[in-house]
């Protein structure tokens, strides 16, 4: 095949992970392609040009995005200029809808094929921009089985491919070896807590982990803590916390990054909902799911909900499998004692780590290979068209 350019855009730290498996995947199909728009690390690693920070698509919610919407439209763009001038093969939003989706409109109109990666929690909310993908996404890939019938109904072509993570991750994940790795006793009860990964989370939820954990250890005193964190910045807004919480004494250990060791090695998870919450589950560690918001976010956004439960092991499981404490539920008594409940019932947490297993395997589809195909066979649909075009404007092939 001759030789293709891809546009390609991801928003925050999952996408940028997503986006660097699938992209080693075409290059492994189509090693002279080309792949430019935004991206984090991983793309850049790669091999994707990016042209625009990504940091700056990297919020949530709606209050938060008002502070940074000139920023992101001004991106956005200069970005949709520049794929109208130098039109790509194709173009990939990862994730990051609200950035895509009006993106992938202006491209699709102007006749280039869009494929929307990861798709929107229209099962959650929002289910009316079903109208607004229509008009602007040629085809999805989706990574929930529950997600294609959705987009069959509103006749948007979809594709389910499994998610990555479950490709990633092991079925049998080995407790023993990832204490060791972490150079951790064999022994002992262990709680993993993860209150997120962007610093608009850590100074919302830092202090209430830290109060949380406190609460366990009173209840549980032989509990020691481990506290994956991705940067410095959320290093340092954690450690505030314990120096707010008077805590330095606590048992615990944080880590830069590990955060898969960390949920492995623990017996149960306090976790921000997000992807960390899907992580924990595929390896198969119990949970509690929290989270909190800015009230207005909050006010906005909540009942706008369909669903009852906003975990992603919840929304596979179609009922609350794991706790979930969310904004004004979310207190210190409340996320222990739900913690310490799982760590008194150990055939509880092996019923949820079967559940576990059968998740694993329904999501386990060889994601990127699945992503890569779909787009390589669109790709050699088109080219007949796509030379014959070129010929007609006296280009060469």
């Amino acid at each position: 095949m001759e030789q293709v350019r891809i546009g390609i855009v991801a928003g925050e730290a999952s996408g940028d992970l997503l986006a660097s498996h699938l992209v080693a995947a075409l290059k492994a199909r189509l090693p002279q392609a080309q792949f430019e728009g935004i991206g984090g690390p991983k793309m850049i690693a790669a091999g994707v040009r990016s042209l625009f920070p990504m940091e700056t698509l990297a919020v949530r919610g709606y209050v938060e995005a008002l502070r940074s919407l000139p920023a992101i439209l001004r991106i956005r763009r200069k970005l949709t200029r520049y794929f109208l001038a130098a039109p790509p093969d194709l173009f990939i939003g990862v994730d990051a809808p609200d950035f895509n989706l009006g993106l992938a409109r202006t491209l699709k109109a102007a006749g280039i094929p869009t494929f929307q990666y990861v798709g929107p929690s229209v099962w959650a909310w929002r289910g009316g921009r079903l109208r607004k993908i229509r008009r602007a996404v040629s085809h999805m890939l989706l990574l929930f089985p529950f997600e294609p019938p959705i987009y069959d109904a509103a006749g948007i072509p979809a594709t389910y491919v499994g998610h990555p993570l479950a490709d990633m991750l092991p079925l049998h994940p080995d407790r023993a070896a990832a204490r060791e790795a972490l150079h951790l006793p064999q022994e002992g009860e262990m709680v993993a807590l993860l209150p997120g990964s962007r610093r608009s989370e850590l100074a919302l939820m830092g202090d209430l982990f830290v109060q949380t954990a406190q609460q366990i250890h009173r209840l549980r005193p032989g509990v020691s803590f481990l506290v994956p964190l991705v940067t410095r910045e959320t290093r340092d807004l954690f450690e505030a916390a314990l120096a707010r919480q008077q805590a330095q004494d606590l048992p615990l250990r944080i880590l830069f990054g590990h955060a898969h060791q960390a949920m492995t090695a623990a017996n149960v998870v306090l976790v921000a909902s997000g992807t960390a919450t899907l992580e924990a589950a595929l390896l198969k560690r119990p949970m509690v799911i929290t989270y909190r918001v800015p009230a207005l976010t909050y006010a906005l956004m909540w009942p706008r909900r369909y669903l009852p439960y906003v975990g992603l092991p919840n929304v596979l499981a179609g009922r609350f499998l794991v706790p979930e404490l969310l904004q004004t539920d979310a207190t210190p008594d409340n996320l222990a004692q739900a913690v310490c409940n799982l760590l008194a019932a150990p055939r509880l947490c092996a019923a949820l780590e079967a559940h576990f297993m059968r998740m694993h395997l329904l999501l386990r589809q060889g994601n990127a290979e699945k992503v890569a195909d779909t787009l390589v066979r669109h790709l050699e649909a088109r080219r007949p068209a796509t030379m014959k075009a070129r010929e007609a404007e006296g280009c060469p092939s």
